[in-house]
C-alpha cells in the first residue's frame, strides 16, 4: 500500500546540504544531517533521508560527514581598518625590535616612494628583548623632511617624527585630555598615547573613495577565508557606513556588518536622530565609546598604578561629565551603548555610569567591550544590570606574557576573568579586536578553551579557571555573537527562517584533540544562502 505523503510532490529548493555533522546551535544544542535552503534561508533541518524526501534541488551538496557550524560571527572587530591596513600601511605585526621596524618601514617606503606621509601600524614594544617603546631619534635621521606615523598594535599609541610633531604644533608644553605626550630629558620622545595619537592620525591624508571601497572588499575577501560570515566593526564615520550601504545594495559587499557608530556629531544628528537603521545585510543601532586606553601601552586607567610604573595609572579619554551626558542621549534615543573599558578603574566608571541609566534587569543589552581587568568588588553589575561583556579571548593569550608585570599577583586574577564574566548573564560575546589580533575567528576559539598560545604555553593554560568550554565559546561566536547585535532570531544558528549562514570546517572543533583545533582550516563559507569562500 503506497501512503499519501509519498505521493506528494517535492518541493524545488535552491540547496540541499546532506550527510554531514551539522551543530545548529539552538536552544538545545541539536545535531542535524542536513539542510534545505531556499532564497537565502533556511527552510527545514532534518535526517537527510527526510529532506530528501520532501525536497528536490539541483543544487545537492554531498557533506561526506563533515562538520557544519553556523556562520561565525567577529563581535568585536576592526573590519574597515584592517583592510586599510592592508592596502595602506607598513605592516609591523610581529616585529621583534625597532631595528625590525626600521627594515620593514624601508621596504615599503622602497615601494611606495612618493607618499607625502609614511604610514605604519602593528610595532609591539612588549615583544622585542628592550621592552621600552622606542623614540623618533633614527626616524628623524632616515626620514627628516617626510611625517612618519607608526601605530601600535592596539591603536592607542603612535610613533611619530620630528616632522609630524613640527605639523601637529606638538611641543613639551603641549597638553591633550585623554592623551599624553612621553618625553624625556631631550624633550618629546615622538610617543603620543591615545588623543595625542589620534591628534595625528586625523592629519595624515584621507583615504580616497577608490582606496575605501578596495580595503572594504579586500576585508570581505580574508574574512570569508576563515568563515566569518558576520563582523561588529567598532567606530565608523556616517561617510563609510553610507558607502558600506551603497555596496551592499548594489551586491558587491555581501559581509554582514553590524557598524558601532564613532561619537560624532554627524552620527548623533542623522542616525542617532533618526533611529535604528537595518537592512538585511546592515544594522546600525549602537554607538562605541571609549573610556580608557590599552594595557600594553599603560593607557589603562586603573585604580591603583601600575605595578611597572608606580607613577602612572593610566587615563580617561574623556571625563565623566562627557560619557554621562553621552549614555543620557543615547539611552532616550533608544540606542546601544557599546564602551571600550580595559583598566578596572575604567570599568567601573563606566558600569556605575550605565547603572544609573538601566536601573536594574533590563533587555537594552549595554556593553563593556573587552572588560579586561575587573575590581573584584564590581563583577555584580553585570549580572544586576544586565551589562554584557564583550571580550576578547586572544587578548589573554597574546598579554599573558607581562600582563602580571603590569597589574602585579593580585590584579591579574581578576583580568581576562572569562568565565567569571559570563556567570552574571550566562551568556558574552566573542570578538577578535582584529587588526589586534589575527583575523582567524578559530584562533579565539581555541583561546577561550586552553587558554594556551599556538605552542601550547603554558602546559595548564593562562588562569585557566576563566576558559570557556567548547559549547560556550561556539555560542560566543554564533548565537550569543548575534544576540548582542540584537539579531538573534535572523543568524547565529542554523534554524529553520533564519539567513542560511554556516561554515564547513576540515575537522570537528568540538570533538577533536585541543591541540589541533588551531589547526582547523574552512572548506566553504555561505552567506545567506550563497557560497561566498
Amino acid at each position: 500500500m503506497v501512503s499519501i505523503s509519498s505521493c506528494q510532490p517535492k518541493q524545488s529548493v535552491d540547496t540541499i546540504l546532506i550527510n554531514g555533522k551539522i551543530y545548529t546551535v539552538d536552544s538545545q544544542m541539536s545535531i542535524v544531517e542536513s539542510i534545505a535552503i531556499d532564497k537565502g534561508k533556511i527552510i527545514a533541518i532534518g535526517s537527510s533521508e527526510d529532506i530528501q524526501s520532501k525536497y528536490q534541488t539541483d543544487n545537492l551538496i554531498e557533506l561526506n560527514s563533515a562538520a557544519v557550524f553556523p556562520g561565525l560571527w567577529d563581535a568585536h572587530c576592526h573590519f574597515y581598518g584592517y583592510g586599510l591596513s592592508q592596502e595602506r600601511y607598513a605592516n609591523l605585526v610581529g616585529t621583534t625590535s625597532f631595528d625590525d621596524v626600521l627594515e620593514k618601514l624601508a621596504e615599503y617606503h622602497s615601494v611606495h616612494p612618493n607618499q607625502s606621509w609614511i604610514l605604519g601600524r602593528g610595532w609591539d614594544q612588549n615583544d622585542w628583548t628592550e621592552k621600552e617603546f622606542p623614540t623618533k631619534d633614527k626616524l628623524d635621521q632616515l626620514y627628516p623632511d617626510v611625517p612618519v606615523l607608526l601605530i601600535r598594535i592596539d591603536g592607542h599609541a603612535a610613533l611619530v617624527n620630528s616632522k609630524a610633531l613640527e605639523l601637529a604644533g606638538f611641543t613639551t608644553e603641549t597638553e591633550i585630555f585623554g592623551g599624553d605626550l612621553i618625553s624625556n630629558a631631550d624633550g618629546l620622545t615622538g610617543v603620543l598615547l591615545d588623543n595625542a595619537a589620534d591628534s595625528l592620525k586625523h592629519m595624515a591624508p584621507k583615504p580616497n573613495a577608490e582606496l575605501i571601497i578596495k580595503s572594504l572588499l579586500r576585508a570581505q575577501d580574508d574574512c570569508f577565508a576563515v568563515g566569518l560570515t558576520s563582523v561588529m566593526d567598532a567606530g565608523l564615520s556616517y561617510e563609510l557606513i553610507q558607502q558600506i550601504d551603497a555596496l551592499h545594495k548594489d551586491g558587491k559587499l555581501k559581509m554582514q556588518i553590524d557598524a558601532m557608530l564613532e561619537a560624532s556629531q554627524k552620527n548623533f544628528d542623522t542616525y542617532v536622530k533618526d533611529g535604528p537603521y537595518i537592512s538585511n545585510r546592515l544594522i546600525v543601532n549602537s554607538v562605541k565609546l571609549y573610556a580608557d586606553g590599552a594595557l600594553g601601552s599603560r593607557g589603562a586607567c586603573l585604580l591603583s598604578p601600575y605595578s611597572d610604573d608606580i607613577h602612572n595609572s593610566g587615563l580617561l579619554i574623556h571625563n565623566v561629565e562627557y560619557f554621562d551626558s553621552i549614555c543620557n542621549i543615547l539611552y532616550k534615543a533608544g540606542f546601544q551603548v557599546n564602551t571600550h573599558a580595559i583598566g578596572d578603574s575604567a570599568v567601573r566608571m563606566v558600569l556605575k555610569t550605565y547603572a544609573k541609566y538601566l536601573k536594574g534587569e533590563n533587555d537594552k543589552r549595554w556593553r563593556i567591550e573587552h572588560a579586561q581587568v575587573v575590581s573584584p568588588i564590581d563583577f555584580h553589575y553585570f549580572g544586576e544590570y544586565s551589562i554584557i561583556p564583550a571580550v576578547n579571548t586572544t587578548h589573554a593569550t597574546s598579554d599573558m606574557y607581562w600582563a602580571e608585570d603590569r597589574l602585579g599577583a593580585e590584579r591579574i586574577k581578576t583580568a581576562y576573568a572569562y568565565k567569571q564574566l559570563l556567570a552574571e548573564n550566562n551568556w558574552c560575546t566573542n570578538g577578535s579586536d582584529f587588526p589586534i589580533e589575527s583575523i582567524n575567528p578559530l584562533f579565539g576559539f581555541y583561546a577561550a578553551v586552553a587558554r594556551m598560545d599556538h605552542k601550547g604555553y603554558p602546559k595548564d593554560g593562562f588562569q585557566i579557571e576563566n576558559a570557556l568550554t567548547r559549547q560556550e565559546a561556539l555560542k560566543a561566536m554564533t548565537i550569543w555573537a548575534a544576540k548582542g547585535s540584537f539579531a538573534e532570531n535572523e543568524r547565529g544558528s542554523i534554524e529553520v527562517g533564519k539567513y542560511a549562514d554556516f561554515v564547513i570546517l576540515d575537522r570537528d572543533i568540538m570533538e577533536v584533540d585541543q591541540s589541533e583545533i588551531y589547526n582547523t582550516v574552512v572548506k566553504a563559507t555561505y552567506i545567506q544562502g550563497e557560497k561566498v569562500f
